[in-house]
């Protein structure tokens, strides 16, 4: 089984910055799997990925350049994550853009998306993927003002004001995906600033589709359960990181080449014409037995 090639169990690690590296990571997360095969889903179409250099966000850049589509990734400053990413996705045959900066910033939002636009002419696809979390080792007591307010503007804030200067750009057809998180419903309290961001993901979500949907634009959300990306090792310590994942039904994280695919299936009006307002679950099961 597939399954079973992924790790089950990580060494001990952890990061002293956020946002946390790839290049520091052992083992380097899985992005791409050789035996996906693009058939054109996305062709031609261009896409907008925030937190595309590495983890979920690159995973998904090269599944969409698989797919046929020109990707912009934003990130805010690793830059040798994000060159790997540039690499990966040009390997498929298409274009790429990179950008520097902090989308939690309305002005850099508006301004990342005319660069866009002057590249590329139009965008067909936004993913907000962008996200920060912290451990609050005594829970909410723990919690400064100031770190509630940055985590709540990475993480909600910057989908708010990457989708308001998207849509002019956005034709019919076009689709907006939102990450969201198993713990916008289970909850954790060693990352409630997170927790929190993530449920605004999913209220954000329906709502929006039912907004855009006379536009014709399609809405939806991802809500990963554990999954093995930089954010793990540079928020948790090296004990925890040990037994990452190992509390789901499947007894693993995922690799982000798992969810990449449904990113995929989210933004071809192919696979997905009638779905919107909808959040798809990739958490092992997890989400069923709590």
């Amino acid at each position: 089984m597939l399954g079973e090639q992924f790790p089950h169990s990580f060494p001990p690690q952890h990061q002293d910055r956020s946002p946390g590296l790839e290049t520091l990571m052992e083992p380097r997360p899985i992005e791409e799997l050789m035996e996906y095969r693009g058939s054109g889903k996305l062709r031609d179409k261009v896409a907008v990925i925030t937190g595309g250099d590495s983890g979920i966000g690159r995973a998904v850049a090269i599944y969409f350049a698989k797919e046929g589509a020109d990707v912009a990734i934003l990130y805010l400053n690793e830059h040798e994550d994000a060159q790997e990413a540039r690499r990966q996705v040009e390997e498929e045959g298409r274009r790429s853009l990179l950008v520097a900066g902090d989308v939690g910033d309305e002005a850099f939002c508006r301004r990342v998306v005319r660069q866009v636009v002057d590249e590329f002419g139009r965008i067909d696809i936004l993913v907000n993927n962008a996200g920060e979390h912290h451990y609050l080792p005594g829970g909410i007591e723990d919690l400064t003002a100031e770190q509630l307010q940055h985590t709540f503007r990475t993480n909600i804030f910057s989908f708010f004001y990457m989708t308001k200067a998207a849509l002019p750009h956005m034709p019919r057809g076009g689709a907006i995906i939102n990450t969201a998180s198993i713990q916008a419903y289970d909850g954790n309290p060693h990352i409630i600033d997170y927790s929190a961001t993530k449920g605004a993901v999913v209220a954000f979500t329906r709502t929006l589709a039912k907004g855009l949907a006379e536009r014709g634009i399609r809405v939806n959300a991802v809500a990963p359960g554990p999954v093995w990306t930089p954010i793990i090792p540079s928020t948790y310590p090296e004990d925890y990181v040990a037994h990452f994942g190992q509390d789901t039904p499947l007894k693993r994280a995922a690799q982000p080449a798992e969810l990449a695919p449904t990113y995929v299936f989210l933004a071809s009006e192919l696979d997905s014409s009638y779905m919107t307002g909808q959040v798809l679950h990739l958490d092992a099961g997890q989400s069923t037995c709590s």
